[in-house]
């Protein structure tokens, strides 16, 4: 929801109309990525902090420099704070900007995927490992070699092959690596370098992942978009097209790639028939909520689907302080998506 629209909105009246509740309220949180590992669902988002900056397009206003997870016994019950699971400060890589992270389970160990700023100013993607699901995590020296931009997620196959799925444009810089190397012009600028209105849209990566789910296996490849006719997405197709926050799950048999719209504020999807595309656009998933960003995972509890998210709702439409929601997804029988409205009319 554009920032200027905020300001006329009745919070109070908008909080009872709202289909879901902060799962948190004691710390703002964001882009909830949803798991269960144990019978028990774990949910990894982002920690926002007010960096006391003016709100800005390359995410200057986001003081983002540890991750906590939540846990809940189950889709009913408390959302309990197992308190700081990373910090940037623990990272000899990363200097700030810890954004949207990712969790992962194999052989009795638990991975946390994240995006943080080098000293250098560019984005990379760490891993970091813990003996339980809520961390402490030691991170890795490096980031993952051949990484670049933001919002990992990592997506484990029926057959036990892991899958990255990663990027986001503007502030996350996916559009200074269309040709393979950092173009570092117009720092100042964070739509620099985008593809013109009638060009294909910038997509977001996709590599398998090595054994060990500690790097690539594979240089990163492009997730295609489709159109109902076999074309790819324009990037002038804003309310379509991707522009960050890749989630991947399987539903009868079906690749589900979903992702945020960015600027125009939705949750869309497309489907495939493996964990590389190209999908097909579907339609949307979650209409606009309060605040300038939107960003989800998707998980399966118990039978019934889920839609984490999050929205500015709590923090009165400041656009960068945001909490944390979940609310259950439906499909109709030839497998599409019913879209979800954050707020009742």
């Amino acid at each position: 929801m554009p920032e200027e629209a905020i300001e006329h909105i009745d919070f109070e009246s908008l909080n009872k109309k709202a289909i879901s509740k902060p799962l948190v309220s004691h710390i703002y949180t964001a882009d909830p990525s949803a798991h269960v590992f144990n019978k028990k669902i774990y949910i990894y988002p982002s920690h926002d902090v007010d960096a006391g900056e003016a709100f800005d397009d390359l995410g200057s206003h986001f003081a983002m420099e540890d991750y906590h997870v939540i846990s809940m016994d189950s889709i009913d019950s408390d959302a309990v704070d197992n308190g700081l699971a990373l910090h940037v400060n623990d990272v000899p890589w990363a200097e700030k900007q810890m954004w949207a992270p990712d969790a992962a389970h194999k052989d009795g160990k638990y991975y946390l995927f994240f995006p943080a700023k080098g000293y250098d100013g560019i984005f990379r993607i760490g891993v970091a490992v813990s003996e339980s699901p809520v961390g402490p995590f030691k991170p890795q020296p490096e980031a993952i070699k051949g990484s670049f931009s933001i919002d990992p997620a990592v997506f484990e196959d029926e057959d036990g092959s892991y899958y990255m799925y990663f990027g986001g444009i503007w502030g996350g810089q996916l559009q200074r690596w269309k040709t393979g190397v950092f173009n570092a012009e117009h720092p100042e600028n964070p739509t620099a370098h985008l593809p013109k209105d009638n060009e294909p849209a910038l997509t977001a990566k996709v590599a398998k992942m090595t054994n060990d789910v500690l790097e690539f296996s594979e240089a990163p490849r492009d997730i295609v978009i489709l159109d109902a006719k076999g074309n790819p997405l324009l990037a002038g197709d804003r309310e379509r097209r991707f522009f960050e926050g890749p989630w991947v799950h399987k539903y009868h048999g079906k690749y589900y790639f979903s992702y945020s719209t960015g600027d125009t504020h939705f949750i869309c999807y497309a489907t495939g028939d493996n964990p590389y595309g190209p999908f097909t656009y579907q339609g949307k998933i979650l209409n606009p909520v309060v605040g300038w960003t939107s960003h989800h995972s998707i998980c399966e509890v118990e039978g019934k689907w889920y839609l984490f998210y999050h929205d500015s709702s709590l923090s009165k439409g400041v656009t960068h302080l945001r909490s944390i929601k979940v609310a259950e997804i439906t499909y109709n029988e030839d497998g599409t998506i019913n879209t979800l409205n954050p707020y009742r009319d």
